[in-house]
């Protein structure tokens, strides 16, 4: 179900208040919710989910905590939406919450914002296996310099938030549920399309659902483990033309050609193996569905956006001095 859906429905029937102090307070609670539902829904970008978000973040006792310390319960209470727009939104709210209760700590809530990405930026780089240039501390201080209203943070706060993070990931909260059910309940799309193999140059009929930035593709239509996973990030999507088959298209990695995509799948046995595809070649049953496939593919496909968030507001700090 949609999760704004959800929230109507339970306040239509009585079991919640349509106070927006009280749902941001049930959603923090959280017991039983989907934390994929909660970051997507407090990301929203109406009036009223942004006044809920904000009643949300304020529902943590971040006062005389360092940085990471808040950004690990802020982070442990929803999962972080994929848009763009979204984590703007969520990290802006967590990082004005954050100064108010610690006010002197940074010069401006820019600083805040800036940091914390950088400080999830540095948790993917330590703890990602797929990241094999780890940032290393000086790096970490070179990319934060100015930032403070043009001015350097301390070296020791940086090295402590540094060690905290090397010392100990984020811990990233599992969505509720003892399968992956849950995950395809409300799709983008879903549909029957052939996919040729990997290794094994044969084509292969396959459920294929879209959803939450992943392409999922299933034996039979009741499963509820996928026989894959590709995760949609930093791809791209095209028509293309086989001999063998019409209506084709194409999953590829335009900067790194000749590179597995990262993705994985259940071999024989039933273990989780990495992928074998370059790109992976995907046939549909009409010219119609194929268009239909890319177009919602295009729309679900993200760059990683942290780079370009922190960008525009380092440059929106420049600007100032």
């Amino acid at each position: 179900m949609d999760p704004a859906k959800g929230i109507q429905y339970l306040i239509e029937h009585q079991v919640l208040s349509s106070d927006l102090q009280e749902i941001a307070k049930f959603l923090h609670k959280g017991e039983g919710l989907n934390k994929t539902a909660i970051g997507d829904y407090l990301g929203g970008r109406d009036p009223k989910n942004i006044q809920i978000l904000q009643a949300f973040v304020a529902c943590h006792q971040f006062a005389h905590l360092n940085l990471v310390q808040a950004l690990r319960q802020f982070l442990w209470s929803f999962r972080l939406p994929g848009e763009a727009q979204k984590i703007d939104r969520m990290m802006e709210a967590f990082a004005n919450w954050y100064c108010k209760c610690n006010p002197g700590v940074f010069q401006s809530t820019d600083t805040c914002y800036i940091l914390s990405f950088s400080i999830i930026m540095l948790n993917t780089s330590l703890h990602n296996p797929n990241v094999k240039d780890k940032l290393h501390f000086e790096r970490f201080v070179s990319i934060n310099r100015g930032i403070d209203n043009g001015g350097d943070l301390p070296e020791e706060l940086l090295k402590n938030l540094f060690e905290s993070i090397k010392n100990e990931p984020f811990s990233i909260p599992e969505d509720d549920g003892n399968d992956l059910t849950h995950t395809f309940f409300n799709p983008n799309r879903e549909g029957w399309l052939l996919k040729l193999g990997g290794r094994v140059k044969t084509w292969k009929r396959r459920w294929f659902i879209l959803t939450d930035n992943c392409l999922y593709y299933f034996e039979y239509t009741t499963d509820k483990e996928p026989l894959g996973i590709i995760p949609l990030e930093n791809l791209s999507v095209r028509k293309v033309d086989d001999p063998k088959k019409p209506n084709c298209f194409e999953l590829y990695n335009p900067n790194c050609k000749g590179q597995k995509i990262k993705a994985c799948k259940t071999d024989g046995d039933g273990k989780v193996v990495e992928g074998k595809h370059q790109s992976y070649k995907i046939s549909a049953a009409t010219p119609a569905e194929r268009d239909e496939w890319i177009e919602a593919i295009r729309t679900s496909i993200t760059q990683d956006p942290f780079y370009d968030l922190v960008s525009a507001r380092k440059k929106k700090i420049a600007s100032k001095n």
